[in-house]
């Protein structure tokens, strides 16, 4: 391929409120004990009542054009879970908001998984000629998604946005996407699902009562399959790149769980080291959680202009991805 996109602006953004463990634990039977212990996980950012997926994404988005020193873009691709609303998608607000007028906007769907095929879809654009700069946001307010009794889905998860913008430029450089990895499972996709309100379930007013709204996960299995899956995706991105496993400088992992991160590790024979670890501070951000691992290693010095760097993620659906590039000099807001 002549035509290469091209990371080049990096932003991101997580409402103010902070919630502890230990917060949790004044509300849930649990522990700060008990939630490091199984996950990493010591905080996360909440959305305040009335903050919508949108509100996150208008400022990541408007952080990473001014990382890449652009006003515009050609498209802006939204990943996402919990869109503003069902109808209609959430990335054309956030394109108005951000004053792009009428640039193609459009919502992506795939869980955790969702940054890496939204990347994938504007890889796919640039490379057709269709556009020359796309913003690609992954932004989640899984708070309104998730049953304040749960505390396990509670304790994982936090509400974040994270943004880059990518340009048409050479294979060569640093920062050009290397080969996509994209792949799911259906077969597994009651394994983390919201069983309710969708038209397999829509809620109705006859029906409310036994309507399930929340967000649902089955851990122990969900923790086997995103091992095997990004491990493997990762290692088929890598070898189509022309690396041993071992070149990988550093793995941006999917932040949903310290065990998993050092699983696939393991797995890949991997210092543990070459991970990032952000979500000790985050939770798992979902659709969010790549880029604000990205921000976040950049900002310690674990990502440095010049590395080979994998990107690798799971998701429901089942999904599942991985990509390399080498980190280009961008720096993020």
């Amino acid at each position: 391929m002549d035509r290469a996109a091209v990371l080049s602006g990096l932003g991101t953004w997580l409402p103010p409120r902070v919630v502890t463990n230990d917060d949790l634990a004044s509300e849930l039977d649990t522990s700060d004990e008990w939630i490091r212990s199984r996950t990493g996980i010591g905080r996360r950012h909440v959305a305040e009542p009335g903050m919508a997926t949108s509100d996150l994404a208008v400022e990541a988005g408007r952080r990473a054009l001014k990382s890449a020193s652009l006003d515009t873009v050609d498209a802006v691709i939204v990943a996402t879970t919990t869109p503003d609303r069902p109808c209609p998608g959430t990335a054309p607000l956030v394109a108005a908001q951000l004053g792009l007028d009428t640039v193609a906007a459009f919502d992506v769907g795939a869980v955790c998984t969702g940054f890496l095929y939204a990347l994938a879809t504007a890889n796919g654009l640039i490379a057709a000629g269709t556009a020359h700069t796309v913003l690609v946001i992954g932004a989640d307010v899984y708070s309104s998604i998730l049953d304040p009794q749960d505390r396990s889905t509670r304790a994982i998860f936090g509400d974040g946005a994270g943004a880059v913008v990518l340009r048409a430029g050479a294979p060569h450089e640093a920062g050009a996407l290397g080969p996509l990895v994209l792949g799911s499972d259906g077969t597994g996709s009651e394994l983390i699902m919201v069983p309710s309100g969708g038209s397999r379930d829509p809620v109705r007013a006859a029906t409310v009562q036994q309507a399930d709204p929340y967000f649902r996960m089955a851990g122990k299995s969900v923790f086997r399959h995103a091992v095997e899956r990004m491990a493997e995706a990762a290692l088929d991105a890598v070898a189509q790149t022309g690396w041993e496993a071992g070149d990988i400088e550093v793995f941006i992992a999917h932040q949903a769980n310290l065990r998993i991160m050092h699983a696939v590790a393991d797995r890949m024979q991997l210092p543990r080291s070459r991970f990032p670890v952000h979500l000790d501070r985050v939770g798992n951000t979902a659709a969010a959680s790549i880029p604000l691992a990205m921000a976040d290693a950049v900002t310690s010095g674990a990502l440095r202009p010049g590395q080979r760097t994998v990107a690798a993620a799971f998701g429901g659906g089942l999904t599942w991805g991985a990509c390399t590039f080498r980190w280009p000099d961008v720096h993020p807001v």
